[in-house]
This record gives C-alpha cells, structure tokens and sequence, in this order.
C-alpha cells in the first residue's frame, strides 16, 4: 500500500498515525542526551532552542525516524509520539494512569477489539486513550466523570492524541452510580477513590462472565474493595495485585540495574461477574491468624485460628 501524501487528509480518530510527517502532527525531537521536546509541526514555524533552530518544513514530508541538524549544529531525532511517552507529558488535571499501569488493565482485565468498556472517572484521559486503543472503532469505551474540569481536560487531551473526537468514546459528567446508563458492558474499570460505592451499580450492568478492574492507590482502599467484592455475593474471588517496573543500563560490559524504578504507583484488583442467581463457592483458604477477629458467642474452638473456616 502506497504511503499517503504528506498534504493529504490526516488518519481518521483512533487510527494509528504513520508516513511521512504532516502539518498538524506532534513530533518528538530527541537530542543526542536524551532530552525531549515535543512539538506540534505547522508550516512556516520554526523549532528554536539554546542549542539552534530546526524549521519545521523541514520536517514536514519527512519520514518518522528522520534525523535533522539545528544550526548550532545538534542533531535531533524525530518521531511521532507514542502513546506511553504522550500520557506521561500530558495536560493533567487528575493524575494519570502509569503506562505500566495501563497496560496491567489491558492484559488483566482482558480488554479486546469491540468491546464494550465503562471507564470511571476520566481524570486526565490517559487510561482513556489506552482503553480506545484496545477497543478499536467497533468497541466503546463510556467514560463518567463526577468533576467538569477534569472532563474538560480528559476531552481535549484524547482528542489531541487521536487528531479529533474517537467514534468510540461517550464522556458523561456524572458519577457511575448515578448515571450509568449501559447495559450488557463486557468490562468496567474503576479509577476512582471509592470504588466499593458502585459495586450494584457494576453488577446490574456487566454481562455474566465480564470484568471489574479497580485502581486504588492505597492498601486501605485495597482491602475495602477486595472485601467488599467478596461480600457482594455477585463476584467470583478478586484477585489483588500490583506491579513494578525497572530499567536497565546496558553499554558494552556495564550490564546492571538501573539506580531508579517506576514503584508503586497504585493496585489492580479485579473480579469476574457471576452468573444471576448464582452465589460464589465458599472459600477454602485458612487465613491467617487474626485476620477476621471475632466476638461473642462466635468464639473459635481451642486450637483453631480465628477465623478458620468450618470443618465440612
């Protein structure tokens, strides 16, 4: 297939963005230290720098991987931003969804072309434009958000991205408990403080079999939402998790860690919707010592752990 023409019409929304640089397009230019500095080509304007300047229809018509000397004499590499390096410099309002975080959702919450997704809340629109990304144009990614100015915010930067409004995207302003207007959704992500609040919410729209992903920040909310999933009765048992991520230097013999690494950032915790009328089997695991305390006449036997389940 022939690449398009540099003056021709840009990718529709929610396409991947490729061929030769077109006015309109955001550029990375890296220099050889590493620095980034994204721009927005448009003919006539020029990339200036403590280093020299770059025309930038000097860029224009060329392609992604193009090298291009200011006149201070630095070279400056070029391409299209990717969707990870986009997030992370983003306008933000709420805080973003980490890329290792959102790519954790993807895989764990098995998000897949055409699916039907809830999203609450937007905050910036980072996990937004992943969650697009996943669903592609047949999907639908609905997302709820209870602040106006974070809404306003999410809009403008996942239009930015994917150079206008994503056929696929709803945005409410609203809470999800109140205003979720879906019905038979494949997935539901929660990227809010209280995720527990609209576990009825959540259950009365997921089709049997679907998903809940919940981001939380803290082992509090954590645990509140892990128990309360447990308890709902509509659930299978929730699976809790985190993940880290760490570079590595790499130059010839100099193999090793890198000194810094992205941590924790916040926990994933996600559980399947059961069946109507279904109640999930009773657990098996003995817990730990302690960790269900309990009183009156509920006294455990001696020699048992508090909390151990009855003997069948």
């Amino acid at each position: 297939m022939s690449e398009p023409r540099p003056d021709g019409p840009a990718p529709s929304p929610g396409r991947i963005p490729h061929g030769p640089f077109r006015p309109g397009d955001q550029v990375q230019l890296t220099d050889p230290k590493g620095r980034i500095n994204t721009i927005t080509l448009q003919p006539g304007k020029v990339y200036h720098s403590h280093k020299g300047s770059v025309p930038h229809d000097d860029m224009i018509g060329s392609p992604e991987g193009s090298v291009f000397r200011s006149t201070g004499g630095i070279e400056y590499l070029a391409f299209r931003p990717l969707l990870a390096d986009f997030t992370l410099r983003m306008p933000r309002g709420a805080a973003v969804v980490y890329p290792k975080d959102a790519a954790q959702i993807i895989a764990m919450a098995d998000i897949f072309p055409g699916a039907r997704v809830v999203e609450a809340g937007a905050g910036s629109g980072a996990l937004s434009c992943f969650l697009l990304r996943a669903v592609g144009e047949r999907g639908l990614v609905s997302s709820y958000e209870r602040r106006p100015d974070f809404a306003d915010i999410a809009r403008a930067n996942v239009e930015k991205f994917f150079g206008g409004p994503h056929p696929a995207w709803r945005l409410t302003v609203g809470s999800l408990e109140d205003a979720l207007a879906e019905a038979d959704v494949d997935r539901v992500v929660l990227d809010m403080l209280a995720p527990w609040e609209t576990l009825d919410a959540v259950a009365k729209a997921l089709v049997p079999g679907g998903m809940v992903c919940a981001y939380i920040a803290t082992t509090t909310q954590m645990s509140r939402v892990v128990e309360d999933l447990r308890s709902h009765g509509r659930f299978a048992e929730p699976y809790a998790f985190e993940t880290m991520l760490r570079s590595w230097h790499v130059d010839g013999l100099a193999v090793r860690p890198d000194h810094r690494m992205v941590g924790h950032t916040g926990f994933l915790v996600t559980a399947r919707r059961l069946a109507d009328g279904v109640a999930p089997p009773a657990r098996r695991r003995r817990p730990a010592k302690g960790a269900h305390p309990v009183t009156g006449d509920a006294a455990p036997s001696p020699g048992a752990a508090p909390g151990d389940p009855a003997e069948s």
